[in-house]
């Protein structure tokens, strides 16, 4: 700060520094004068060694002795003088309105008084803007909001940068309205007192309550008074005057208040009997959309036969497995070799919501079980020669259809049941018996040649997946996988749960029977895998690892040696059966599923491994090589489910969210 005030002194202090610099010029030229008249002597010292010698002795005897002195350290720093005698011509009263030096930008970025932070150099250069420098006050919170108080009230409020009592002009000592500060005598808002005559001028006044028991008759009723003699006469109405000193106590009115009525006009009820008729149409709308969806209990399902006969003329059902065919549909055995299918032979339409799974029917393939997103559930038969197809349909007025394609195309039979989407579907062993699970958190189980509900099973919960045990002793038994991370053991003949494995942390998605039909394993999403014994609900085998995402889909090998998980980071896991280890030398990659349950597959052989994507493709993949054979494009929408006929060689069912099902040959 002294240096900036040396840079700007003043006209004396620029004089007095002129004539020290002349004097001391005017000495060192005597000095020089001084040393040109001495002669050196060349020849008794030719170098003037002796001189040098003698003038340095000169010159140390010349020299004063110095005492050194300790210096005190003082700690207050160095500030400017307050007084206006002291001061230079850049400290400005604060009345001032004037500087009249031009000050550099980064003299007015220092600190007003004490040494200079060198850390706090790019807060300075913000407080100074193109309006003028910012500065910074202290005020208590009760004088502000005071001063804030008075300001909003009374429009006008002290000026903080000012002092009354050094301020010329009494104008600047506020802001805001200064008439209405003069005319107060700068009194605050909270010190201002209301009178009792400006409070009763500006108070509201209403009418008079008029005397009790005094009150005013209806004009349009007269009040019948009985004579002495017995007529009736009307009674006479109360004078004007009564009406006056009518008692209205409490409900009298305001002076000068003036009532209009108030009430729609002919198009705001016009407007307003348009959107009652709206609503009461929407309302009978909802309610028999509620109607239809409403749950169905068990009993209330229903089947209706739309067929001339259930039975042919050699009295055999839809569910009679066809022998005029030129497959061996009867046999076990796999064909021996499998190739990739190449073109669509045959496509179903049935459904108006995408499909949610489909699964064939045991042993012989010939019927279709799909589950749709529209409430729906088909069974049909794929069109193997002549467009055979035959489907069940359960729609979303809780209904479900039999077709007969193959022969004259007419519905065969009508089934009620679920009232919202069907979630998964599965076979018994031997196809007569099928369980659907649906988001109205209802597992019920049909006969699939009589379409009668034979029972239905509910916990409360939403069934995400659907099991029958595999051992033909075990039919009546099935397990679910449930919202509520659980898997639930039902016993068919009894009706109740019978066992609960509760070891998951999320929704069950899948469940698949290993080891013999020992054990199971299932996949949540949670992100493990855990594998159990069947009726004991302790978890034999734990994988999770931290780079593992959600399998929602599994498949088992033809030789039930491996599972493929689908993993929802866009690749197909493989894990043994026997172990429940990753087998890592073989991983299928090259598709996009992240995000959708994409069932796997394997061809009859095992000889593929197939899966649909995310964008309605169909992705074939070698199993002993790991590499992709062929990508089909199949849909428009992701394929989800996809199953391989058993007795087929290049036979292959597809199923999307688009609504479509497609045989593949």
């Amino acid at each position: 700060m002294e240096a900036l005030v040396s840079g700007y002194g003043s006209d004396e202090e620029i004089t007095e520094t002129k004539q020290l610099s002349q004097s001391e010029e005017q000495k060192h030229e005597q000095e020089t004068e001084e040393g040109d008249d001495e002669e050196i002597d060349i020849n008794g010292d030719v170098f003037g060694i002796k001189n040098s010698i003698a003038s340095s002795e000169a010159s140390k005897s010349k020299i004063p002795s110095i005492k050194l002195e300790k210096r005190q350290i003082v700690s207050i720093p160095d500030v400017l003088p307050s007084t206006e005698d002291e001061s230079s011509s850049l400290i400005l009263r604060p009345t001032d309105t004037e500087m009249n030096v031009n000050v550099r930008y980064s003299d007015m970025t220092l600190p007003k008084q004490g040494p200079q932070n060198p850390f706090s150099s790019r807060k300075l250069e913000k407080m100074n803007t193109l309006n003028g420098y910012i500065e910074e006050e202290f005020m208590t919170d009760v004088d502000f909001n005071q001063q804030q108080r008075t300001f909003h009230v009374l429009k006008y409020a002290k000026n903080p940068s000012i002092l009354a009592s050094t301020s010329e002009n009494p104008s600047l000592n506020f802001v805001g309205d200064v008439h209405a500060a003069f005319k107060n005598g700068g009194t605050l808002a909270s010190e201002i007192r209301i009178t009792k005559a400006a409070q009763k001028a500006t108070k509201r006044k209403r009418h008079d309550k008029g005397e009790l028991g005094i009150f005013d008759e209806d004009e349009d009723e007269e009040e019948e008074v009985q004579q002495e003699d017995g007529t009736t006469d009307p009674k006479p109405k109360a004078s004007s005057s009564n009406k006056s000193r009518e008692y209205k106590g409490p409900w009298a009115g305001w002076n000068d208040e003036h009532i209009e009525p108030v009430g729609p006009d002919e198009e705001e009820y016009e407007a307003a009997r348009r959107a009652s008729s709206a609503a009461s149409a929407a309302k009978k709308q909802f309610t028999s959309s509620n109607q239809a969806k409403r749950e169905i209990a068990y009993g209330e399902e229903k089947s209706t036969l739309h067929a001339k006969s259930l039975h042919d003329y050699q009295g055999r059902t839809y569910m009679h497995i066809p022998t005029d065919l030129d497959t061996d549909l009867l046999t076990t055995d796999p064909p021996t070799e499998c190739f990739v299918p190449k073109r669509c032979v045959h496509t179903w339409a049935g459904h108006t919501k995408g499909v949610s799974a489909i699964r064939l029917f045991p042993g012989s393939g010939h019927l279709l079980l799909s589950a749709s997103m529209d409430s729906r559930v088909k069974v049909c038969g794929p069109s193997i020669s002549e467009g055979y197809c035959r489907l069940s349909i359960l729609t979303s007025l809780n209904y479900a259809q039999l077709w007969d394609v193959y022969h004259d195309g007419k519905c065969l039979r009508t089934f009620m049941g679920h009232s919202k989407a069907v979630r998964d579907v599965t076979f018994a062993n031997d196809g007569k018996r099928f369980l659907s699970a649906a988001y109205d958190r209802q597992i019920k189980l049909w006969d699939t040649e009589t379409g009668h509900c034979v029972q239905a099973f509910s916990n409360g919960k939403i069934p995400y997946c659907v099991k029958f045990h595999p051992d033909p002793e075990k039919q009546h038994i099935f397990l679910a996988g449930m919202s509520d991370k659980k898997i639930i053991q039902y016993d068919m003949r009894s009706g109740d749960i019978t066992q609960e494995y509760d070891q998951h942390l999320g929704p069950v998605n899948t469940i698949t029977f290993v080891d013999e039909n020992r054990r199971f394993v299932t996949t949540s999403d949670d992100k493990t895998i855990r594998a159990w014994d069947f009726d004991i609900p302790v978890v034999i085998k734990y994988i999770a690892e931290p780079a593992m995402h959600s399998m929602p889909a599994v498949g088992i090998h033809p030789n039930n040696k491996w599972l493929a998980m689908q993993s929802l980071d866009n690749q197909i896991l493989i894990y043994s059966s026997d172990s429940f280890k990753q087998n890592r030398k073989k991983r299928f990659a090259g598709h996009t599923i992240a995000g959708y349950a994409c069932e796997v597959g394997f061809s009859p052989d095992g000889r593929f491994l197939s899966s649909g994507d995310g964008n309605g493709n169909m992705v074939f993949w070698d199993w002993k090589s790991c590499r992709i054979s062929k990508r089909l494009k199949c849909h428009d929408q992701v394929v989800i489910s996809h199953a391989w006929l058993p007795h087929e060689t290049s036979k292959l069912v597809t199923a999307s969210w688009d609504g479509l099902i497609k045989l593949w040959d």
